[in-house]
Formats: C-alpha cells, structure tokens, sequence
C-alpha cells in the first residue's frame, strides 16, 4: 500500500458540513481531503499536518462572521502565512466581484462562486494543481539566484543583500505581505554565502499557535507537557551554524522575547522542561511586515530585542516603487509557467500593458505571479485586451472619491451634516448610523492590512482583542430580529 502514489493533499474549509462533506465525496477520488468548518479549526489542523496541503477550497463566510468575508479574507493571510506555495480557490455563496478581486489580491488563485458545478471545480483545481510544482519559488522575485528588477529600489536590495550576506550579525527583512522577503532570506542571505552549505530553516511566527512557539524554537525535554513522550530539539539545535529565519517576527509573544534576546545575546537556551543551558551558533534572520518601531512604542515589541534584531535593516521595496520591474517580473513568470502548461503565452495588449504598468499591485510580486498563471490559463497563445485584466485586477476608490467619506473634523461642520441627515426623515436611528460607521472603517482596514487582524488593529487605534470583540457585536446586531 505504500507503493501506491500519493493523491494530493486538499483542504476545504466551511461551516456547512453538507458542502463538506459532499466535496469530500466528489473530490475524494483524486484527492486526500481534509475538512474544518472555522478559521481556528483550520489553524488547529494545519499545525497537525506532518507536510502543507498544496490545495485549498476556502469559503469567505466563516464563523463568527458568516454574513461577512472578512473571517475568509482573513484565512487566506493564515494559509499563505504557513505554506507560501499553497494554491487557494476560494468557494464562496458571497458572489461579490469586489470580494472575488480582493481574494486574488491577498494570494488567492481563483474564486468561484456557489453553487459550483462539481466538474467544473474538478477543473479549476486540477488547473491550479498544475502549477504548483514549477512554484518552488513561492514569493519569487529571482531568476538564477538573482533578483528580477533594474529598477533603483531592486538596484539598493541588491546592494544590501551583498553588503550584509557573509555577516555574523542578525539582520532584520523589512516589507509588505508577498513582497519576496522569504527569497531575499533565502538565497541572497544564506544561499549566497559561506553557509551555504549548512542548515537553513524556516519559522512562521504568525502561522503557529503562541503556546508552540517555545518548544518549537528550544525544543523540550520529555514529560515537559502534556503529549511530549520523548524529548525534541528546536529550531536552534537543528539550524547549528547554519541559518535561522524567523518570518512575521512581529507575532512573537511579548513573554518569549527575552528568551530570544538571551540567545542573540551569548547563544544561550534552554530546552522547555530543562535546567541545562544549550549553546546555538546559528546566524538569525527575521522578517516583519509591521512597524516594530512602532510595536515597540506602544508596549507590543520590547525594545532592546528590536535593536539587537536590527543590526542590520533590509527594506524590501513593494511593487508599486519598482516601476517598469513589472514588465520584468510579467515576463519572468509568464516564460516560466508557459513552458510548465506546454502552451504558447500570452500577450498584452498596447493598452493592457498600460494598465499593468499604472496598477499598483497591493499584493505585491505573489498577486503577480497568481494574475499571470491566471491569464496563461485562459488566454494561451492569445492577445490579452484591458477589460480582460481589469477584470483581474482589484480597483479601489481615488483619494477623490475617498475624501467625500471622510467625516469632518469640526465640531460646528459634523453637526451640520447630523442636521441634514435627521432633517426631513423619519425612522432614524442613531445606533444603526454608528453601526454602519463602524462597520465600514473596520472593513476598510482589513483590506488595507490584507487580512491582517493585528494590522487592521493599529490601523483603527484599538487593540486586536478589542477588534474581534466589536466584529463579533456587529455581527450579533446584523443577526439579530428587528423590534417593531
């Protein structure tokens, strides 16, 4: 039985066990399926899973937010945030096209809507399985173990990449979700050096639960809690003098970072359940998407571990500072996943390529690399119009269009416009206006932090627990019956 072929392995997520479980049925001839009905549950099973699904079918509308997508959008950040190369369809009854264009901007690959033909979707999977193994390369910003770009901000990465590679000293990756920050770890800091040889692991902080993290990192000794039968090493055994990447450094409980600090410090650790202190020699490398200079002014980050991590700073540039580098990065993938589909590529249209060139990519180089393997899918060998990749491309509102939602700051003018809105109407109500107030900015801020809870947070001025909190209340009064 172990001869035969593995099927791959797929990951459904929704809070209807009937679409689970018919999924299950009708997928499970080419696929191991696995099932969770939460954000959390799906967490739970993916920390269980000895190796990462390599498909996911996600609906948007999860509890405790099963109106909303917001739970979904914020599921796509998790998965991507534990196995970058994971190919997401998302499977949603919310058939928005602003929900469809965001989902492919925070990493998803396709979006289909409910009810979805079983063969169809059979289809669609077996299209973005075909991808998946050229992808070794999942943020990928590189050709030959170099970056893709000419631009001044690729010219400075460069740069610094070189100027730091060989050095003992941790450095600290700077740069927005799916921006490449892993690759720059990766291949110009560890593969480009006299380690090169040596260990080079990887941990996610974000993508692990707060209570792993410890053991994980140190290991621990047997007995040391409840289902550790024997003892383990760490990531910092394991990495011996070779290199430790530590990815979304920012998760890091605020309790573990003096551990960390000890081991910058004098190399020093102990395993969880153990008095004896261990010696790491492995160099560290740890990347952010937050503003740790802010974490650590509001209290989140302690500040001397910040300065020892920052020794040495890498910005990685987004997309939208790297001007004609689209073109480059167009033309990498788009040579690199039509020779894998054994289809002539595509080509962009005069005004197309316009658009390419003026779209600003908040999904960095990872939404560009998922909108290529989309239009070599569809449109081999052809000529791609505009409002065929508009159609691809999420749009938001001008600063124009914006500013007229923003409330102003006088007291005398927020009054005025209270009067207009009372004025002439009947059935007002003041918690339903504040409702909807709240609502929007919160929505707002998701999508600007792509999911990114603890992000949105900051972005609103609240804590994150206060955050869930308020979600959970908007989604209580949505559901809740109207009083007559």
């Amino acid at each position: 039985m172990n001869d035969l072929p593995r099927k791959p392995l797929l990951l459904v997520v929704d809070d209807d066990p009937l679409i689970t479980d018919s999924l299950a049925y009708y997928m499970g001839g080419d696929f191991h399926v696995i099932t969770a009905a939460s954000r959390s549950e799906c967490r739970e099973r993916l920390r269980s899973l000895a190796m990462p699904p390599q498909l996911a079918l996600v609906d948007l509308g999860l509890p405790p937010l099963p109106h909303r997508p917001d739970e979904g959008f914020a599921l796509i950040g998790d998965l991507l945030a534990h196995a970058p190369s994971l190919r997401i369809i998302v499977l949603s009854g919310q058939n928005d096209e602003a929900n469809a264009r965001h989902a492919r901007t925070l990493g998803a690959f396709d979006f289909v809507a409910k009810p979805a033909d079983p063969e169809r979707l059979r289809q669609t999977l077996a299209r973005a399985l075909a991808f998946t193994s050229a992808d070794a390369e999942p943020e990928a910003v590189r050709r030959d173990s170099d970056l893709v770009g000419a631009s001044p901000a690729m010219d400075r990465l460069r740069q610094q990449a070189r100027q730091y590679a060989d050095s003992p000293f941790p450095v600290l990756i700077e740069g927005e979700s799916g921006s490449g920050k892993e690759i720059v770890a990766s291949d110009c800091l560890h593969k480009q050096t006299q380690r090169r040889d040596r260990p080079y692991l990887a941990l996610n902080c974000a993508a692990i639960s707060p209570t792993l993290v410890e053991p994980t990192l140190f290991g621990y000794a047997k007995g040391a809690f409840t289902g550790a039968t024997q003892a383990k090493s760490g990531y910092f055994e394991d990495a011996a003098d070779g290199t430790l990447f530590l990815d979304e450094i920012g998760e890091l409980p605020l309790d573990l970072q003096p551990k960390l600090l000890r081991v910058l410090e004098n190399g020093e650790f102990q395993r969880v359940g153990e008095t004896q202190t261990r010696h790491s020699r492995a160099r560290i490398i740890a990347a952010t998407n937050r503003d740790l200079r802010r974490e650590v002014r509001e209290g989140r980050f302690r500040a001397d571990l910040y300065h020892r991590l920052s020794v040495f700073t890498i910005a990685v540039p987004p997309l939208r500072d790297m001007g004609t580098d689209r073109l480059l990065l167009l033309e990498h993938y788009r040579q690199l996943y039509f020779r894998q589909a054994g289809q002539m590529p595509f080509q962009l249209a005069p005004d197309a390529e316009a658009c390419w060139l003026a779209y600003e990519f908040p999904g960095n180089v990872r939404e560009l690399r998922n909108i290529v393997i989309r239009l070599t899918a569809k449109y081999p060998g052809q000529t791609v119009t505009r409002p065929a990749l508009e159609a691809e491309l999420e749009t938001v509102p001008s600063e124009d269009q914006t500013a007229s939602w923003t409330p102003p700051e006088d007291p005398e003018d927020l009054t005025r416009m209270a009067l207009q809105q009372l004025q002439g109407r009947d059935g007002f109500s003041l918690d339903d206006t504040l409702r909807r107030w709240e609502q929007a900015y919160i929505s707002a801020a998701q999508q600007l932090a792509h999911g990114n809870m603890s992000q949105a947070a900051k972005l609103l001025g609240i804590h994150r627990t206060t955050l869930y909190n308020r979600l959970e209340t908007l989604s209580r009064a949505k559901n809740s019956p109207k009083e007559s």
